[in-house]
């Protein structure tokens, strides 16, 4: 450890190997953006659009793990995830106790359509203790990181399909505020984004119901 520590404080190979590999992650992206769509163009502005002060937490599988080569974090212990063991269901107490811990960060969440079943009724608890948070929802019906694995091995969808749910309404039947992106205003990207960002400063919890479709980007991923 105390070698690669001086080689990289030198200016060594470690920091070289982490560009490289960062150059590579980047490069097979664009290269898929035109298969990503809307999801690309998402996350690019989400990119754009999330301040120094944010602090993200993301719970899910394709939506999240295609959102993680995108979206970077702004600092040390500002990305909170699942863990390697892909533990859904975590994101809204993650999300509670970072507000709570840290007021003065905006907490934006990004939620896989079938994580979020999880941790939607718990906007009813950000409401009620006025618990301003963002969260984005990759809604493509399903649990896809699941099924690319299950369907080739077992050839059935079974248990993997969900529906295009409006979980913005939900969220707004539980008193938070609700926005739909999908492609009938993908050219409202920004505007969306901006909208909830607005509402959330304003001291609202937001869900952005967002329609993706699926890609092929992950194919031949493993999955734990």
């Amino acid at each position: 450890m105390e070698t690669t520590a001086a080689a990289a404080s030198a200016g060594g190979f470690f920091p070289s190997f982490l560009l490289l590999a960062f150059g590579t992650l980047v490069a097979a992206v664009l290269g898929a953006a035109h298969r990503l769509g809307l999801f690309y163009q998402l996350m690019h502005k989400v990119e754009e659009t999330l301040p120094d002060n944010a602090l993200l937490v993301v719970d899910g599988g394709d939506f999240v793990a295609t959102a993680a080569y995108l979206v970077q974090p702004r600092g040390p212990l500002r990305w909170l995830d699942p863990g390697a063991f892909g533990t859904l269901g975590v994101g809204a107490g993650f999300a509670l106790g970072a507000k709570l811990c840290q007021p003065e960060a905006e907490v934006w969440c990004l939620f896989g359509d079938g994580a979020f079943g999880y941790s939607l009724i718990e906007f009813d608890t950000f409401v009620r203790h006025k618990v301003p948070v963002i969260a984005l929802v990759g809604n493509d019906a399903g649990w896809t990181q699941i099924s690319r694995e299950q369907v080739p091995r077992l050839g059935s969808d079974v248990a993997c399909s969900l529906a295009y749910t409006d979980y913005h309404k939900a969220a707004m039947g539980l008193g938070a505020q609700g926005l739909i992106l999908s492609r009938d205003n993908e050219d409202q990207v920004v505007k969306v984004l901006r909208d909830g960002q607005k509402l959330c400063q304003e001291g609202h919890a937001v869900v952005v119901n967002i329609l993706i479709g699926r890609t092929d980007f992950r194919d031949g991923s493993i999955s734990v």
